[in-house]
């Protein structure tokens, strides 16, 4: 690890938006209303990732009608995927930390000033993240609890820890801190993962920076005095929005092993992906067969194990078609 650069400000806190216009004045209103972050020099990021509603609108009148500290910035970022939206936060970014959130994430009224307390507190975290607690708008099915940490629900209990990166046991990208220069000398500029498309079901996005961020030695840790509230509308809760985020998880499962894996290695991830994931599987229809009609938590879990069964054919199956458009692209 390097010195890190001196910047112009302490924090940028990031929001990459898509249509939410409706969404963003309730976290504006939370962001600027922070509590103890008097001497702190900051400012707040929308990118706007395409939204075809009047997100640029309600930002512009945010700005008309803000006068205080924080100076309230907005970019368009036309390549559609949350991935870019935060590649371009961090290239816009003025702050020496970037706190992301979404623009569903409300945060605490001292969330800002303890991410940025518990920054200075530990010079080897690269990234760090609290806790995420559910605003639902319905009830949770029975047993939620088991499949919350998929709609980035983390409530991990108040005591801070080292998340464990070489399990994939990460923060999601919402209410997540990270050191600029860590993230700019670490993460590449082309992710290969983007995020949530149009046709495209692959999730990952949020976890691939952070395992470069780790493999290049830095520490991701979980701090319990980060409280961010996620709102999760009623449709998040359907079965069809379920399983569709069950097998954009676990589609990307080889692809992040393939991180910091060396060519030899690759095909024996490639057999522990499968194998491991078909035993999960199996274990799971035996435990709980018979019951995947009614039992909605069961069936995403059975969902998730076998589209991370399948994510090494997956990604052969992606790899081999870029290859094949490149070259008729010649």
């Amino acid at each position: 690890m390097t010195e890190l650069a001196v910047e112009n400000l302490d924090v940028s806190i990031a929001i990459p938006a898509y249509n939410g216009a409706t969404r963003l004045p309730k976290i504006l209103d939370k962001l600027l209303s922070q509590t103890g972050v008097e001497n702190l020099n900051w400012e707040i990021i929308i990118v706007d990732n395409n939204s075809s509603d009047n997100t640029s609108e309600i930002i512009q009148n945010y700005q008309n009608i803000y006068d205080g500290n924080c100076h309230l910035r907005y970019f368009l970022e036309s390549e559609q995927g949350a991935a870019f939206a935060r590649l371009r936060a961090v290239r816009e970014a003025k702050g020496q930390l970037i706190a992301f959130l979404d623009d569903d994430n409300l945060p605490a009224p001292d969330w800002l000033a303890e991410a940025y307390k518990f920054g200075l507190e530990h010079p080897q975290a690269g990234a760090w993240s609290g806790q995420i607690h559910g605003d639902f708008e319905v009830k949770p099915p029975e047993n939620f609890e088991k499949i919350q940490a998929f709609l980035a629900i983390r409530e991990h209990g108040s005591n801070p820890h080292l998340f464990d990166a070489d399990n994939l046991r990460l923060p999601p990208g919402a209410a997540l801190v990270v050191r600029k220069e860590v993230w700019r000398k670490n993460v590449p500029q082309r992710p290969n993962l983007s995020g949530k498309l149009p046709g495209i079901l692959v999730q990952g996005d949020d976890y691939e920076p952070l395992l470069y961020i780790h493999y290049a030695g830095w520490q991701i840790w979980y701090n319990p005095t980060m409280h961010t509230y996620h709102q999760i509308p009623h449709w998040r809760l359907e079965k069809d929005y379920l399983l569709t985020l069950a097998r954009g998880c676990g589609l990307c499962i080889f692809q992040l092993r393939l991180i910091n894996t060396k060519n030899w290695q690759k095909p024996i991830v490639f057999i522990k992906t499968i194998l491991g994931n078909l035993r999960r599987a199996l274990q799971h229809l035996i435990q709980y067969r018979g019951q995947f009609k009614s039992n909605l938590i069961a069936l995403f879990e059975m969902e998730f194990y076998l589209a991370s069964m399948m994510s090494p054919l997956y990604y052969l199956k992606c790899h081999f078609g870029r290859v094949l458009k490149n070259k008729l692209a010649l």
